[in-house]
């Protein structure tokens, strides 16, 4: 069984050696470096200026399987672009195969986070004092731990199966950590977020939605749209059915990984104008660290800012 999604690129050459360039995959891949490097560089600076407390323990744990991931994708993408431009084979099979196995752990890990992310949030609104009650920080850090021993736990079991050559055992392992993704953390995340989409749209109309709300439901549209096709196509992959491509899988993957810092900075780099209804409207671009800690409340504003403040920041 093929367990990496990344084939080595078909190379067409004729009797006098000559290769010819695949321009248009030469173009998809870099366009997935520069993704990548951006996406580096912004989970970097998540990493570098956000403080763990409260939902940010997660967001901090996003930040940093999303970085994971795209550092492990960064010399790939390269050395899969060089072979590309020069028609030759420089990653064997099963450095493909390891290195497809080793993304595996961030790319879990992000969603199992995001799922996370929704249902705390969605318990916070709905029963505030039984959460404020009954989860406090060394619960978050409970599920948090216990989110990455899964995660673990699954790389550990399908590496160990899958490149030992354990081809049975190895679909089986694979084929369940997609049908837990797809069937449990997928749902579960869709029908938390729907509940928070809800509970926004229908409040009070003084009561303006948080900032941190907003971020939950767009990077969770962003997790439908780009990351949950990697679960699909290769859950569908294993009984034969090929969907998507693997280059761009990886493409939508890796802007999944790459949108979530700018989702915060877009997102805390505007301001709501009351004396309109609510309506947004665009200011100039706040620092980054600013941004950051307009979204997760971490940021004691100004007594300038005190009326907007109270609407924007804060669980």
């Amino acid at each position: 069984m093929e367990v990496s999604t990344v084939s080595p690129p078909p190379t067409s050459s004729t009797e006098d050696n000559f290769c010819e360039v695949d321009v248009t995959n030469v173009a998809l891949d870099g366009v997935l470096l520069l993704i990548c490097l951006c996406g580096l560089a912004g989970n970097g600076a998540v990493l570098w200026l956000q403080h763990r407390n409260s939902i940010t323990l997660y967001i901090f744990d996003l930040a940093f399987a999303d970085f994971l991931f795209l550092l492990i994708m960064v010399p790939s993408t390269l050395l899969y672009l060089l072979e590309n431009m020069s028609c030759s084979i420089l990653m064997p099979l099963t450095y493909l195969r390891t290195i497809f196995l080793l993304s595996l752990l961030p790319y879990n890990l992000g969603l199992y986070l995001m799922t996370a992310v929704s249902i705390d949030r969605c318990m916070s609104i709905l029963c505030p004092l039984w959460y404020n009650r009954h989860c406090p920080q060394q619960c978050l850090e409970v599920v948090n731990i216990l989110l990455w021993a899964l995660s673990v736990g699954f790389i550990v079991t399908v590496s160990s199966l899958c490149l030992c050559q354990e081809h049975m055992h190895c679909q089986v392992s694979l084929t369940s950590m997609y049908t837990l993704n797809l069937f449990l953390f997928t749902p579960a995340m869709l029908i938390s977020s729907t509940i928070l989409f809800i509970k926004v749209k229908c409040g009070p109309q003084q009561q303006q939605p948080k900032r941190l709300d907003i971020v939950i439901l767009l990077t969770v549209l962003f997790v439908l749209l780009f990351a949950l096709p990697l679960s699909l196509c290769n859950f569908l992959q294993q009984f034969g059915y090929i969907v998507l491509s693997s280059q761009m899988v990886l493409l939508l993957i890796c802007i999944h990984s790459s949108t979530k810092p700018f989702i915060y900075i877009f997102v805390g780099s505007w301001r709501r104008n009351c004396s309109m209804g609510g309506c947004w409207r665009h200011c100039s671009m706040l620092s980054l660290r600013k941004a950051l800690h307009r979204v997760f409340g971490e940021l004691k504003q100004n007594p300038a800012c005190s009326n907007d403040a109270a609407m924007d920041t804060g669980v």
